[in-house]
């Protein structure tokens, strides 16, 4: 993220009225609801986590069980095991 002096980017009349509220500090300005990345989605965890949800769920269907898998990918039971029952849900959909 890049600082940017308020002088130098909002109209006079926008600063003057933004002085009232706050002077000398720093601001941040989220952007636009309708503009903002989804979880993941500039770093890849977002893709990296599906890829190891499908490889997951792939070792279950191989005959890895839960404790097995809980082992492996140091995550819960309930991570598991929400894991493997979303991939089911959504096989079964198609």
């Amino acid at each position: 993220m890049e600082y940017k002096n308020g002088k130098e980017v909002l109209p006079h009349h926008l600063l003057k009225e933004l002085q009232n509220y706050i002077q000398g500090e720093l601001i941040y300005v989220p952007k636009k609801e309708n503009q903002r990345a989804g979880w993941g989605e500039n770093t890849g965890s977002r893709q990296i986590i599906k890829q190891r949800n499908e490889e997951i769920y792939r070792f279950y269907l191989q005959g890895s069980s839960f404790e097995e898998l809980e082992k492996r990918y140091c995550l819960s039971m309930d991570s598991i095991r929400k894991i493997i029952y979303k991939a089911r849900g959504k096989q079964k959909e198609t």
